[in-house]
């Protein structure tokens, strides 16, 4: 058995909650596998709207086991909250979602950390949510971070120890700060977490594959924000692409199979950073509205601009797709044309591959195609699709190389359409 990986191939936000939520009645297990609680799924269904931030979208699933694998650094106090507004909406989380001992925690003091570093570099700032995912990666790598495990061996020495590092570093950058309620709510974080079952993921993957089961990888945030491949230093602090789930799984690289890639029909991004296609006329306000391109868990508006195929196939590339899912068509029902952006000019000569730095100079060069002008909001199968938005997805099929295999017409689990169902 091999484990199939859920990819976002922009800036992330490309609607990746939903499509696991559709794809998870194939699966027995759902993983997620690096990023923190800046990461928000939105799912709709039944008339309710759910935002997830560390737990796995299968969650809505009755069967299926979900785990939060070791690549994942958790915050104790947003995971119960998170965890407990499931709860009372029916959901029974603690038999069937499993936490690796080895997930990095994040410390009230790493969200401090977070805030008075960006303070410190004034107009350079990253535009980061805040929630102390950078400064914890930062320890982990630095070989000084405290895992879930740790909660269950000499805890309050390693925490104090950690604290007080933490606490040096702050008087060091003279920031003003009061740790009294973040400690307490996460502290009641750790008391919760302890409910749930901690496991040696790596293990219990390897086993649920060997025993027949079919695997799910979820990633957060997109492949334009890794930490390597992303526009750096405009990234978040994990690795992203396919590769980081099996560095934050435990599984070996012969063990991926499919790989599912999900862009928008057009693009977004949250916060600072390069971004070739951005829209800054009433074009762009208007995908925004049309939308709702607001981020779930920070309510930043996003910024809007159109499809980036250069960005698109050097993330197709890096991650292996093996298959497409395109989000959000229903954006562009309106609009009379549609353009994507199939090459940049950059000092003064035009190159079709993603650059080692797009931070500026970079002009998009733009394809125009016909808009299609219909609500296909409530199409539902590809037979309803008007010839213009079939000529669309046959455009980008040919320029990515890689099949659209399904393709999204709204934000309820109902709205989503299966293509080459033949196969």
């Amino acid at each position: 058995m091999k484990v199939d990986v859920l990819l976002g191939l922009q800036w992330g936000d490309e609607g990746k909650g939903k499509v696991v939520d559709v794809l998870t009645p194939r699966y027995d297990v759902v993983a997620r596998f690096q990023g923190g609680p800046n990461a928000g799924h939105t799912l709709e269904f039944e008339g309710q709207k759910y935002v997830l931030r560390s737990i796995p979208s299968g969650i809505f699933q009755g069967d299926k086991v979900n785990i939060i694998g070791n690549g994942v650094v958790l915050d104790p106090a947003l995971f119960k909250a998170e965890a407990e507004a499931l709860e009372a909406s029916g959901h029974n989380l603690k038999e069937r979602l499993h936490i690796s001992k080895k997930a990095h925690l994040i410390l009230p003091t790493h969200r401090i950390l977070d805030a008075a570093y960006e303070a410190a570099k004034g107009d350079a700032k990253v535009g980061t949510t805040g929630k102390g995912i950078g400064p914890t990666y930062t320890d982990k790598v630095s070989r000084n971070g405290l895992r879930v495990g740790d909660i269950l061996h000499n805890f309050e020495q390693k925490y104090a120890e950690a604290k007080a590092r933490h606490e040096q570093i702050l008087e060091g950058l003279n920031y003003e700060y009061d740790l009294t309620e973040l400690e307490k709510t996460w502290l009641e974080g750790i008391e919760y977490l302890k409910q749930f079952p901690l496991v040696d993921s790596e293990h219990e993957i390897n086993n649920l594959l060997n025993s027949g089961k079919t695997v799910l990888c979820e990633g957060a945030q997109g492949t334009m924000l890794d930490v390597d491949f992303g526009s750096y230093p405009f990234v978040t602090s994990s690795n992203t692409i396919c590769a980081g789930a099996c560095t934050g799984l435990g599984v070996a690289p012969n063990k991926i199979g499919e790989v599912y890639g999900i862009f928008k029909a057009y693009c977004t991004r949250v916060g600072a950073g390069p971004f070739p296609t951005e829209l800054f006329d009433k074009t762009g306000d208007q995908i925004c509205t049309l939308g709702h391109e607001f981020g779930s868990v920070t309510g930043r508006k996003r910024r809007c601009g159109w499809i980036d195929l250069v960005a698109l196939k050097y993330a197709i590339m890096v991650d292996g797709v093996t298959k497409l899912i395109m989000m959000k068509s229903d954006v562009l029902d309106s609009f009379e044309t549609i353009k994507a952006c199939v090459a940049y000019k950059m000092n003064g000569e035009e190159i079709d591959y993603f650059p080692y730095d797009i931070n500026e100079g970079i002009e998009p060069v733009y394809v125009e195609l016909p808009g299609w002008e219909t609500d296909m909001t409530r199409m539902q199968s590809e037979d309803e699709f008007p010839e213009e938005f079939n000529a669309y997805l046959t455009f980008l099929e040919e320029q990515l190389g890689v099949p659209i295999k399904i393709v999204s017409v709204g934000p309820d689990r109902g709205q989503t359409i299966e293509r080459y169902t033949e196969e």
